[in-house]
């Protein structure tokens, strides 16, 4: 035989004997393939699973705060409106002390008022000082005295007169008095000023 020939059959026997190593082996890879395919495909169901379960939470999560923010704005829109409606109570039930003087003043007797209208007078005057008093707690605050200097922001001129004695621009005269809410003038003051 020939070297060439000996080679060949070499190569043959080397052939057959591969062949016969990757038959056996082929069974083997197969099962592991088709486990390793299995595992792949129940890892896939797993996640797909775990995804759509995330999801779900993530739009649970979302209509809770959506639901949320609709109950706050429905609440801060009942205390804006709730504001509204009593923002003066305070106010009005302090000056309820004043209506209820004003109130017995008129019960009296009118014979009797006749007689007393000194009493009527200070009873009258007390009450004014008391409702003063009360409106100046919430801000409100009478302009316009006479002697003040006359400002075009909180008095309104009627008229200019000549006055003795007194500077030009002062106030003479208050015909009705001005008020402010908490430094803003919600009423000028009419007065007569000196020349």
């Amino acid at each position: 035989m020939s070297k060439h020939q000996e080679t060949h059959q070499e190569e043959n026997q080397a052939t057959q004997t591969e062949g016969q190593e990757t038959q056996s082996v082929q069974p083997e890879n197969e099962d592991l393939l088709s486990q390793a395919q299995a595992r792949i495909s129940e890892l896939e169901a797993q996640l797909a699973e775990a995804q759509q379960a995330a999801v779900q939470k993530e739009q649970e999560l979302q209509l809770r705060a959506r639901a949320e923010m609709d109950n706050i704005r429905r609440r801060a829109a009942q205390d804006v409106e709730k504001a509204h409606k009593f923002a003066l109570e305070k106010f009005g039930k302090d000056l309820l002390e004043t209506i209820d003087n004003l109130e017995r003043a008129l019960q009296t007797p009118t014979d009797h008022a006749i007689d007393n209208a000194k009493a009527v007078l200070d009873g009258v005057s007390l009450t004014l000082q008391g409702f003063l008093k009360t409106v100046e707690q919430y801000g409100i605050k009478a302009v316009g005295e006479v002697g003040d200097a006359f400002n075009p922001d909180l008095h309104h001129a009627i008229k200019q007169e000549k006055v003795d004695g007194m500077d030009s621009n002062k106030i003479t005269n208050v015909l009705q008095k001005g008020y402010t809410l908490n430094g803003r003038v919600i009423r000028p003051a009419m007065v007569m000023i000196s020349e």
